[in-house]
């Protein structure tokens, strides 16, 4: 059974470890059922609070993962909910990346810019020399009318793609996967800086900084 949402500054989180949010996210590309994802930190749930449009769109999306370590802090402390990590964004993307090219499923790449793009997939398939890469899209920088969300859905479409992961950044993505949800029959999968993460166009914070919430912290001292 899946556990409810809980609520974070009225943000609906779930409490999900990495093998039940790619459970979920499995189930909905073998079944083509449309599932809108995002990996949510401290500042993703701040936008959703202090902004109730964005709390809407957020509280709409069908698996918001407890990104940051205070979030899944926060699920532990006042709801009990046990989970041992987080699940990271980066993470998530290569764990379900890792399962797309054992299954054969092609996934799209939408966000960031053409340059990071090639790069990304050229990591990626040296990564994961199976994973079929059916098309990217960078980001337009703009906000997209709504003829060129209906083209770029039909693209993706088109495409062949099984699954989609976003980099757009908070809360960009966010927006985008609640919009194109009702577009897209098949899983979008916001994972915030993987994209320029695995192009090696940023380093990750050490794994211990991670572990006690100071991501941030290096991510200021790298991008001031």
């Amino acid at each position: 059974m899946r556990a409810e949402k809980k609520y974070i500054l009225g943000v609906g989180v779930d409490p999900v470890d990495y093998d039940a949010a790619c459970g979920r996210i499995e189930a909905a590309v073998e079944s083509g059922q449309p599932l809108a994802v995002t990996a949510l930190a401290v500042h993703g749930v701040m936008t959703g609070a202090l902004n109730r449009e964005q709390r809407h769109r957020l509280n709409q999306i069908d698996l918001v993962c407890p990104d940051g370590q205070p979030v899944r802090w926060a699920l532990n402390g006042l709801y009990g909910a046990a989970l041992r990590d987080r699940v990271y964004g980066p993470q998530l993307m290569l764990k379900m990346a890792a399962r797309a090219a054992a299954r054969g499923w092609p996934v799209f790449l939408v966000g960031s810019t053409s340059a990071t793009l090639v790069r990304l997939s050229d990591a990626l398939r040296h990564r994961f020399s199976a994973l079929p890469i059916a098309g990217v899209h960078p980001s337009c920088f703009h906000p997209i009318s709504e003829a060129e969300a209906d083209a770029l859905a039909d693209e993706i479409r088109r495409s062949g793609a099984r699954l989609v992961f976003v980099g757009l950044g908070c809360p960009r993505q966010e927006r985008w996967v609640y919009a194109f949800r009702s577009r897209l029959a098949l899983p979008l999968i916001a994972v915030g800086a993987a994209f320029a993460f695995h192009a090696g166009e940023l380093d990750q914070a050490p794994p211990a900084m991670q572990r006690w919430g100071l991501e941030w912290l290096y991510r200021l001292a790298k991008e001031p």
